[in-house]
């Protein structure tokens, strides 16, 4: 190990703006902090800092070969009645269907319906003796 040659650093290229030919907007640079920035050409209207320049920056961004295609409508779930009882599957989910609140009982009303019926089996025994 101590014949070994010593290692030379990776060598960097400098952090410097290159230019960029006027054809293009721009291209991909690196910053002295090597993070990777967008240099824009010296072009004073892209490099401008009002409405129309921005416009410009999003019309050099924008790559006309590309098309919006909508997506065809979403499927609809089917009711998944079993996942119920069985528990949550997340590859045969579904719809849970919950089945509609059933209507509650007046309870006041069912025990006067239950005592008015009581009276009138009462008076129909008794007159029947």
């Amino acid at each position: 190990m101590a014949d070994d040659p010593p290692r030379k650093p990776p060598s960097r290229r400098p952090s410097g703006p290159e230019p960029v030919p006027e054809a293009e907007p721009g291209k991909l640079a690196e910053d002295d902090r090597g993070n990777m920035t967008w240099q824009w050409a010296n072009n004073e209207v892209l490099q401008a800092d009002n409405t129309a320049g921005g416009i410009e920056r999003l019309r050099a961004l924008v790559d006309p070969r590309l098309n919006v295609i909508e997506d065809d409508a979403p499927k609809s779930l089917r009711d998944n009645h079993k996942g119920l009882k069985t528990g949550y599957n997340p590859y045969d989910s579904g719809s849970l269907g919950k089945t509609a609140r059933k209507k509650k009982k007046n309870l006041r009303e069912l025990s006067k319906w239950i005592e008015t019926k009581r009276k009138v089996e009462g008076k129909d025994d008794s007159s029947g003796e």
